[in-house]
Formats: structure tokens, C-alpha cells, sequence
């Protein structure tokens, strides 16, 4: 961001209205109408506001209908993005907090006058509804699944373990972490056929042990030897297993990451795609699964292969 671009957006932001706009708008979608109500302004004003906030790229807009829905731009230049995201985060005001109480409000108006789900028509996922949640949608599809001996490679603290145990033959939970190890232990207790153990994905020793499906949800992004990795994998598959890797898409965020202990940058498909095959797997696909709404804007890709 260069000076003239930070002088216009602390001129922006100057202005009491423009900072109440955003922290609402960063909450929740809202229209030029449910804005003027939580804030008890005129509409005429509350629109040369957000004219001026998406003319600077802080907000921005989606038509449904007669109706247009404004929200905070997260994807606005990632240093534009962190500035406002700090002077959100540094506030404290009685005038912020009594917006936000008379948001739900507003909320419940427009659910009653509309119906929830035409006010949140292509941009759902990001909406919440009773009983409608990602957990909810996981384990309804994988009640599809047949998921045979399972091995979960960095296997955290077992939540998808959990997911997994009532469609799968057996799972094998792998973690580096011996605190990690008990708590994911604990998780799934009440499953007989998983278990957990303490192990280095780049040493795998499972003696005769075989599987046909491997897990390495996000464990990439901790491996100082990725290649390595695969080769392990490679070498515990039962023929026609598979293998799933998910992790992040390469990226130059280092600072960002490090306090996750990431002990690298990501990885593109191609890269993916050459240890896969390097390790004598047949790649399935590889494709990026999504790209995250806020700055640095994480993307994460997706690796089937199979083992012939």
C-alpha cells in the first residue's frame, strides 16, 4: 500500500460512521436499510458512506433480487486489510457494542419479511442457520462412505478419527506429539477399532501392517521431508489403496505461519503430483479445494492418488 492509498483510508477512517459501518459490515451482510436501522442514521447518509468505503476497496457488494448486500472486503489488499483489521481490534466503545445489540434485530426483521434462506441465496456457506453447520454436512456424507483400514498421519487430536470410526474396519492414528497422542486417545475411547500412537510420518513402522486408505490431512505443511513422506506412505498401501493429501497451497507467508510450527511454505500441485508419482503412485487428482476469504488469503489443494 502505497502513501497516497494510506492517506485516503485514514482519511476514511476518520470519520466515526465509516469505523461503525465497517465493524458491522465485518460481522454480518447487510443492506443500505438494516444499516440505517442499527445505526439510527438517514439511508442517504448511510449510502455516501459505503459509496466512499467501496470506492476504497474496504467494502463491497452482491445484488439478490432488488436488494444489494454490503460486507467488509476481505479481499482487499492484504496490508489494507491489516490495518483495518487492527484499529478493529484495538477498540473499545460504548456506541460499537449498542450497534451490535440492536443487530439481531435487524437480523430477525429481515428472516420474518423475506425468509432466511432468499436473503442468503449464493452466499449461504457463509451464513449460519440452526442445524445447518459444516460438522453436520461432514458426518451426513460420510455415512456414504467405506473407508476399509484406515492410517491418519498426523491424526492431531482425533477429530477425524471420530468422524471416521463408525464407516471404516480399523483406524491407525499416527501423531509426533505425546500430549497430542493422549488427547486424541481420550477422543476416541469409546471406538474399538481405532488407536492411537506416537510416530515420525518419515519413519513409518508398522511392520506387516497394511492399508486402504491414508490420511494426510494438513500433516504435509509439517514434514521437513515431504518426499520422504510419500515414500512411507507408498509403502503401506495395500494395492489399489489410496492415499489423500491435503494441505496448504504454496505460499510466501512465513510469518504467519510460524507460530503453527509449519516447517514449510505449501505446495503446488505440480510439486505434489512429482512426489506422488516419485514414490510410484498414480495420481487421481489434484485440484485446490478453496481460497480463504481474508488476507494472506490461504488457498488449500488436495491430492488423491492410488497405489496400482
Amino acid at each position: 500500500m502505497d502513501l497516497s492509498t494510506a492517506s485516503t483510508v485514514l482519511r476514511l477512517l476518520a470519520d466515526p460512521t465509516r469505523v461503525r459501518l465497517l465493524a458491522l459490515l465485518d460481522r454480518e451482510e447487510l443492506t443500505v436499510a438494516e444499516l440505517a436501522a442499527v445505526l439510527h442514521l438517514a439511508q442517504p447518509r448511510v449510502s455516501t458512506h459505503l459509496a466512499k468505503l467501496k470506492e476504497a476497496e474496504l467494502v463491497r457488494d452482491r445484488r439478490a433480487g432488488v436488494s444489494a448486500y454490503y460486507r467488509a472486503n476481505a479481499e482487499a489488499d492484504p496490508t489494507l486489510v491489516a490495518l483495518v483489521a487492527t484499529l478493529r481490534d484495538t477498540l473499545s466503545d460504548a456506541l460499537l457494542r449498542e450497534d451490535f445489540e440492536r443487530l439481531p434485530a435487524v437480523l430477525a426483521q429481515r428472516a420474518s419479511t423475506e425468509g432466511w434462506a432468499d436473503t442468503v441465496a449464493g452466499d449461504m456457506e457463509r451464513h449460519y442457520s440452526p442445524g445447518r453447520t459444516w460438522e453436520t454436512l461432514a458426518r451426513s456424507l460420510l455415512q456414504l462412505l467405506e473407508t476399509g483400514d484406515v492410517l491418519d498421519i498426523a491424526s492431531g487430536d482425533g477429530v477425524t478419527a471420530e468422524l471416521l470410526a463408525p464407516h471404516a474396519r480399523s483406524i491407525l492414528c499416527i501423531d509426533s506429539s505425546e500430549r497430542v497422542v493422549e488427547a486424541a486417545r481420550q477422543r476416541v475411547s469409546t471406538f474399538r477399532n481405532v488407536e492411537v500412537r506416537q510416530g515420525d510420518m518419515h519413519r513409518l513402522d508398522l511392520g506387516e501392517r497394511r492399508f486402504d486408505l491414508v490420511l494426510m490431512m494438513h500433516a504435509l505443511t509439517y514434514a521437513e521431508h515431504p518426499a520422504e513422506v510419500f515414500n512411507q506412505v507408498a509403502s503401506v498401501l495395500k494395492p489399489g489403496g489410496r492415499v489423500l493429501a491435503v494441505t496448504l497451497g504454496q505460499h510466501d507467508h512465513r510469518a504467519v505461519v510460524e507460530p503453527f510450527d509449519h516447517r514449510n511454505l505449501g505446495f503446488s500441485c505440480d510439486s505434489l503430483t512429482a512426489m506422488a508419482r516419485g514414490a510410484g503412485l498414480d495420481v487421481v487428482s489434484c485440484d485446490r479445494l478453496s481460497r480463504e476469504r481474508r488476507a494472506p488469503h490461504f488457498e488449500v489443494i488436495s491430492l488423491l492418488a492410488r497405489k496400482a
